[in-house]
């Protein structure tokens, strides 16, 4: 796994070389993103770790994936992404953990990730952009996910499809018992 003043560099980097390949002011990107220039300014200064729900946002003003803002190397027409590579975005109180395994590139927003939920763990994520839409594999007990105000319980060995667009509260939550 990489330390996280590589992920920093590896940040700080890539989004100063996005932000200056579509031609953005720091102003106009934070703008777009929901976000300050001063925020900008220390990512691509290396003075900050971003929350996961930031770096969604300025991936999405950027119309790049959020493993396009933390890729470690350079893009090739074949990319091995190393186990020890994965990079890990989200902590929970409990240990649990949000780790990005690979993204497919720049330019389409298909990412694949691994979550770890220890008990009374949540994870509040925002909207992301209209039309996208989260595929979800439970592969150890059980997740309840929230969309929309909508509550679906997933056990062991299920999988769920949903707009990503639609979140307004708790999208990744282990907990009490509900149907879908």
């Amino acid at each position: 796994m990489p330390q996280p003043e590589e992920t920093a560099a590896a940040l700080a980097r890539n989004l100063r070389e996005l932000r200056r390949a579509r031609h953005l002011s720091l102003d106009v990107l934070a703008g777009l993103a929901g976000v300050s220039r001063g925020m900008l300014l220390q990512i691509e200064g290396q003075r900050v770790n971003p929350s996961l729900a930031m770096l969604v946002r300025i991936a999405d003003a950027l119309d790049v994936s959020v493993s396009a803002l933390v890729d470690l190397g350079a893009g090739a027409s074949v990319r091995l992404v190393r186990a020890a590579d994965a990079v890990d975005l989200w902590h929970g109180e409990h240990g649990g953990f949000g780790r990005l395994l690979v993204g497919s590139d720049r330019l389409d927003h298909l990412e694949t990730w691994t979550w770890t939920f220890e008990p009374g763990e949540a994870h509040d994520a925002e909207a992301h952009p209209p039309g996208t839409r989260e595929m979800l594999y439970v592969i150890a007990g059980r997740l309840t996910l929230e969309v929309d105000g909508e509550r679906c319980q997933a056990e062991t060995g299920d999988a769920v499809v949903f707009g990503a667009d639609a979140i307004t509260a708790r999208p990744m939550r282990r907990g009490a018992p509900c149907g879908c």
